[in-house]
Formats: C-alpha cells, sequence, structure tokens
C-alpha cells in the first residue's frame, strides 16, 4: 500500500458575502478534488486542540499523528532543521519575520513577500550589529528567517504571530513574560526588534524599495520561541517510510523530525507561482521508493493572509489542475494501490486573514474501498461524510487503516 496526503493549507473558510454566502472551496472550479471526493470518504478533522496556538506547526503535527500538546515546541525549531542550522539542548529558536511597520502599526507580516536577496543583506546587516557568540541571525526564505539564542535564554514567554495582529500597534505587541527567569530574554528580545527598526529604516535594500514604490522591511518580528523537540519518528511509529514535498522551511523540518526524507522541487515557492507540475512529478517519483508523501501547498495560505479572495480560489484551482490532475494522469505508473487524502491543515478565513481553530474537511479515496454519499469537497458537504469528526490521531490512523 502507497499513501498520498495533499495538504492544502490554510484552504478552509467561513461563507463569503460577494461569494454568495459561500466558501472559496464551494466556489473553485476543481474537478479533480471532486471526483476524488464523490469515490471516497469525507469528514472533518479538528487538528487544533482547545485554547492552543492555531499555527501550522501545530496542525501539521495533528495531521501526522503526533499530539501538538507534548510534541509542539515552536515552529522555529523545525525550520532550524530544515535549513541544516543544530540546536543545542539549551538553545532558544525564535522565528525572525522581515515585516512592514508604518504609524508604529504591522502594516504587513511580509513586507510584500521581500525576495531572498535583499531580505538576506538586511538579516547579514543585523547580524553584524546586533548578533555576538549568543545571539544568532540566520537568513531563510523571503521573510522567514530565524534567531538563535544560545544557552541561558528561555523559552517561557509570549510572543505574537504578526500575521495574526496587522494592522494593531507594535507597542501592543511585544514580548510578555509568563514567568520571572523569562525576564531577561523578554527584554532582550524587545530591545533587539526596536533596534532592528532603526538599523533596517536606513539600509540602502530597504531606501531602494521605498524608491520603487515598494513596502520596506523595516523592522523584525520575533516569535514562535521553542527548544528542540523528542520525538519518534513516523518509521517507528508506523513502520512507513515517508518523504515530503514543500517549499515551506517548517514543513520540511517537521519532516526531519518525523524522519521523512526532504524533496527539493526546483521553482517551489510557497506561493502561487509555485512550480506545481514539478510537484506532481515529484510526488510520484517517490512513490516509487517511498510509502508515503506528504505534498504541502502554501499559496493558499499566503493568498488568504493577504485577504485576496480571487487570487486564494486561482490557488486552489491551480492546485486541482496542475498539481492534483498531473499525479492522478500519472499514479497508473505505479503498481501499488495508493490511498489519497486531501485536506487542509486549519482554516484561514480570507475575511480575517488569520488563521482559526474550526475543524477542516477532508477526504480520503481508496479504490478498493465503498464511497460514502458526498459529492463536493468543501466544509459543508464533508461535515455529512462517514467518517464524522475526528480528533487528535484520528485522520492518520483513518488514513493508515490503523
Amino acid at each position: 500500500m502507497k499513501y498520498i496526503i495533499f495538504l492544502i493549507d490554510g484552504a478552509a473558510d467561513y461563507q463569503v458575502k460577494e461569494l454568495g454566502m459561500r466558501t472559496p472551496l464551494m466556489v473553485a472550479k476543481k474537478p479533480n478534488i471532486d471526483a476524488l471526493t464523490k469515490k471516497g470518504k469525507c469528514g472533518m478533522f479538528k487538528t487544533i486542540p482547545e485554547n492552543f496556538s492555531t499555527g501550522s506547526a501545530v496542525a501539521n503535527l495533528s495531521v501526522l499523528g503526533y499530539d501538538p500538546l507534548i510534541h509542539f515546541h515552536g515552529r522555529a525549531v523545525l525550520e532550524a532543521a530544515s535549513m541544516g542550522i543544530k540546536i543545542e539542548k539549551n538553545d532558544v529558536a525564535l522565528r525572525c519575520n522581515t515585516l512592514c511597520v508604518q504609524d508604529n502599526k504591522i502594516k504587513n507580516h511580509s513586507a510584500g513577500h521581500i525576495t531572498n536577496k535583499e531580505s538576506h543583506e538586511l538579516i547579514r546587516a543585523l547580524g553584524q550589529q546586533l548578533g555576538n557568540d549568543k545571539i544568532k541571525f540566520y537568513p531563510g526564505v523571503s521573510y522567514r528567517h530565524l534567531l538563535v539564542l544560545k544557552d541561558k535564554y528561555s523559552e517561557d514567554i509570549e510572543c505574537m504571530p504578526p500575521h495574526d495582529h496587522v494592522g494593531e500597534k507594535v507597542s501592543d505587541l511585544l514580548v510578555k513574560t509568563k514567568s520571572e527567569k523569562a525576564e531577561e530574554t523578554a527584554v532582550l528580545l524587545n530591545k533587539l526588534m526596536l533596534d532592528s527598526q532603526k538599523i533596517l529604516e536606513k539600509h540602502p535594500v530597504n531606501i531602494e524599495r521605498v524608491k520603487q514604490g515598494k513596502d520596506p522591511a523595516n523592522m523584525v518580528w520575533l516569535w514562535s520561541p521553542g527548544k528542540k523537540p523528542d520525538m519518534k519518528t513516523f518509521q517507528e511509529l508506523y513502520n512507513i517510510k515517508g518523504a515530503a514535498i514543500s517549499a515551506v522551511d517548517l514543513i520540511k523540518g517537521l519532516g526531519i523530525y518525523t524522519g521523512f526524507d526532504s524533496i527539493d522541487v526546483e521553482g517551489a515557492t510557497g506561493l502561487y507561482d509555485t512550480n506545481y507540475e514539478g510537484k506532481a512529478d515529484a510526488c510520484i517519483e517517490a512513490l516509487k521508493d517511498h510509502d508515503l508523501v506528504y505534498v504541502h501547498i502554501e499559496g493558499i495560505d499566503e493568498a488568504s493572509h493577504e485577504g485576496n479572495v480571487k487570487l486564494k480560489i486561482k490557488c486552489i484551482e491551480d492546485f486541482d489542475k496542475r498539481l492534483l490532475g498531473r499525479v492522478l494522469e500519472n499514479i497508473k505508473k505505479i503498481k501499488d494501490n495508493v490511498r489519497i487524502a486531501i485536506l487542509p491543515d486549519h482554516p484561514t478565513p480570507v475575511k480575517q486573514g488569520i488563521h482559526v481553530s474550526d475543524s477542516v474537511p477532508f477526504t480520503i479515496y481508496d479504490k478498493k474501498e465503498r464511497p460514502d454519499k458526498v459529492a463536493s469537497f468543501d466544509e459543508l458537504s464533508c461535515s455529512k461524510g462517514d467518517y464524522g469528526l475526528l480528533e487528535k490521531d484520528g485522520f492518520i490512523k483513518a488514513l493508515l487503516k490503523k
């Protein structure tokens, strides 16, 4: 038996007025997804535990059957693994966004999806002026970078995800402590963020971006603190060899900790312009020597954060036609029976632009199993499926029939 999980990040949504009180999944033309849905079984899956962080790291841990209450230690440590950054036992890793601040408010979480070249120059400048042997900046992809604090600092702090607080005052969102032992860490992080603004506003990269009418990446935002997790691999848990295909360091890092092979695809961007066809071909190739392939699509979620409903629908349709359709055309090359699952990790309502904890629709297709009566992949239809509402490791056990 072989397995594919297509993770369409942030695709679930609420009803949108200008869509006739329908969701983007209801409106999008997605014949391949709907065809699998008609031949499969559906349900809803609650990926975010009650009163818990709604981040992608939490949700994707749940999708793979890991309990976030035990295994979630911030997304930064996962991204560090993907970037080849060694995290020692006592280190604290944090996500470090280059973002745009205007009038002391977060204007956007990505500085208009700044390029790698530009943001790397900015991170290097911060490393030279603010870093030392205990404070280390690491450049990542676009606006997504890392900060690692060595040895003595605490993760017992509260940090605000910038994409959830667009339009809010910086001064209201600074790092807070959860315990007295974290006071030094919180003071340091707030100083680094505020000092970064003084350095980045004057940097030639941002001066040029402003001249071109682009948003400057004039501040870094530090969040999602954590230490190195201790978790069993997927193969140890299920005797299944896995591979992950994603343009996002978070998913690549999660794959590394779960023992998945990380497969890079040229032209995979994590945005609407990603190489869908390349991911499809990589998926088929990976199935030849892996039992499970985890194919992650980020562009839908990014469109949601931007509040761009038309782009969100387009990204869903591009996934359906250019990636899923191509996989279905070529899956005959795989001799084994292939069970295929499609689901978001969490909803990202386009009108709110943030992750929420509502359950997400899913479908599982196996040509050898009898389907239920659901005919369309969307939030309402899938809630009527035979699987009902699953929680915790319910989804992965349903897929693997454990």
